[in-house]
């Protein structure tokens, strides 16, 4: 496995033939979101995601994507496998929050492992390629999502090398931060934890996970934050 497979691998859960691991992927959940944004939106719009989940909901940054073809993409690496539906959940849920505006033929959600694009880099005609690119070259691809030459594979992992995956609590918390964790059935929890109940309708059970989140040194910093906003409004309504 070279730098490149074994950054896909730790990321995405994308092993050596990425093509091979879609079907048990799929079987066992997912590890890689993709939030994917054609033209006329570009990089103005999809730069409000990139910033806010990091500074919003503390998240390490998403990987930033050509598409090869016509469109400027997110991947977002969980470091747990968990299910379609939670994971589609999340990108509604970023989406109704920094794109409301965007019209629904130019943004694509997919958190489905059968569906996921072809992983970068990929040529995907005579002189395109896609690619993941830096933040401060992604404005450079707004009208023409794709590179000319094959990108260095070293450099494609020296990119993905400085990522981390989102942590499953995390994601747990920032489902509820955005208001959509309630929709989330009792047969698609995330990965074994328990659902996570609003303050209003938990009781203890919403306090042990409010809690559970704040003093917990892993979860970014913002969330747990939220968390502890979130037990004093619970303590003040007791």
């Amino acid at each position: 496995m070279n730098p490149l497979q074994f950054e896909l691998d730790r990321l995405y859960g994308l092993g050596a033939n990425p093509a091979d691991c879609a079907a048990p992927a799929a079987a066992q959940g997912v590890r890689a979101l993709v939030l994917e944004l054609r033209p006329p939106a570009g990089w103005a719009q999809l730069s409000s995601v990139w910033t806010g989940v990091q500074v919003d909901l503390g998240f390490p940054p998403p990987a930033i994507a050509v598409s090869g073809v016509d469109a400027l993409q997110l991947w977002f690496s969980l470091a747990s496998p968990t299910s379609p539906r939670a994971g589609e959940l999340f990108l509604q849920g970023l989406r109704a929050r920094y794109l409301p505006d965007v019209g629904s033929t130019h943004v694509r959600l997919i958190a489905d492992a059968a569906q996921l694009p072809s992983v970068p880099p990929l040529e995907t005609s005579p002189d395109r390629w896609s690619a993941f690119v830096a933040p401060d070259l992604a404005s450079v691809f707004a009208d023409t999502p794709w590179l000319d030459l094959p990108p260095n594979a070293e450099g494609q992992a020296s990119l993905l090398h400085a990522l981390e995956p989102i942590r499953q609590v995390a994601l747990e918390a920032a489902l509820s931060q955005l208001g959509v964790v309630e929709e989330v059935p009792a047969d698609l929890k995330l990965s074994g934890l328990p659902e996570v109940p609003s303050p209003e309708q938990g009781g203890a059970d919403a306090e042990r996970f409010l809690r559970r989140v704040m003093n917990d040194e892993s979860v970014p910093m913002a969330l747990r934050i939220e968390a502890a906003k979130g037990l004093l409004g619970h303590a003040k309504r007791s």
